[in-house]
C-alpha cells in the first residue's frame, strides 16, 4: 500500500497529517495525525488508526463508537510529509455523529451520485411493498431498462420545450433510473467512469 520509510515524520515532530476522504463520494471526512506506529497499525489492520495529540497516544477510529474507517488506499503528497487516506466509512466519521467533521452537508456536488448509488444498493434488499427501488428491481432488468427509455424521452422533451426546472427534474429521474439499471446488471458508476477515462486518454485521430 505504502512504504512508511519513505515518509518525512520529522518535519512535524514525529507526526504526519492525514486527510481522510470517502473513497466513493470523495468527501473530506477528517483531518487527523499519524505517527509511524499508527501508520503501521493502519496498514496491518486495514482500518484507520491515528495519533491523538490531546490524548497523547494512538487511537483506532471506532474503538468506542463502532464507526470505523476501512482503508482503501494511502497516498503521500509530493513532499512525502502528508497523506490522503481513501476509506469506506462504516457509520459516521465525526464524533458529533455527522458524516464529516467539515460541516453537516452530506456528499456535496458529484459525490451525491455515489451516495445515491449506495442508497440504491441498500434499498435493493428492502421490501418491494415499501420501496420503489426494490419494487423496480423485483420487476426485472427489462422493466428497469424500459423506465430508462421513458425517462430519456421525457428528458429530451423537457430539453426542447420545458423550463429549466422541468429539465433538471427529468434529468434527475433519468440519472436515478440509469443507476438502478446499472445495479440490476451488476455494474456501477466506477465501470462507467473507467470507460470515460479510457476515452479521455485516446490519442486524437491523425
Amino acid at each position: 500500500m505504502i512504504d512508511p520509510s519513505t515518509l518525512d515524520f520529522d518535519k512535524a515532530g514525529g507526526l504526519i497529517p492525514a486527510v481522510v476522504q470517502d473513497a466513493a463520494t470523495l468527501q473530506v471526512l477528517i483531518l487527523a495525525w499519524m505517527d509511524r506506529a499508527a501508520l503501521d497499525e493502519t496498514i496491518a489492520s486495514g482500518e484507520a488508526t491515528f495519533f491523538s495529540r490531546s490524548r497523547g497516544g494512538r487511537w483506532r477510529k471506532g474503538e468506542t463508537s463502532g464507526d470505523r474507517l476501512q482503508v482503501v488506499s494511502i497516498i503521500p503528497d509530493c513532499d512525502a510529509d502528508a497523506l490522503v487516506l481513501k476509506v469506506r466509512p462504516v457509520g459516521n466519521a465525526c464524533h458529533l455523529n455527522r458524516v464529516s467533521c467539515f460541516g453537516e452537508e452530506d456528499a456535496p456536488g458529484l459525490g451525491r451520485l455515489a451516495r445515491l448509488e449506495s442508497t440504491i444498493a441498500e434499498r435493493a434488499s428492502a421490501d418491494p411493498a415499501g420501496s420503489w427501488t426494490a419494487r423496480l428491481l423485483a420487476d426485472g432488468t427489462k422493466r428497469v431498462a424500459q423506465k430508462v427509455g421513458e425517462e430519456g424521452v421525457e428528458t429530451a422533451l423537457a430539453g426542447v420545450a420545458g423550463t429549466d426546472e422541468e429539465l433538471a427534474s427529468e434529468a434527475a429521474d433519468l440519472i436515478y433510473h440509469l443507476l438502478v439499471l446499472l445495479h440490476a446488471r451488476g455494474l456501477g458508476l466506477a465501470t462507467v467512469l473507467a470507460v470515460l477515462d479510457q476515452r479521455s486518454r485516446r490519442l486524437p485521430a491523425a
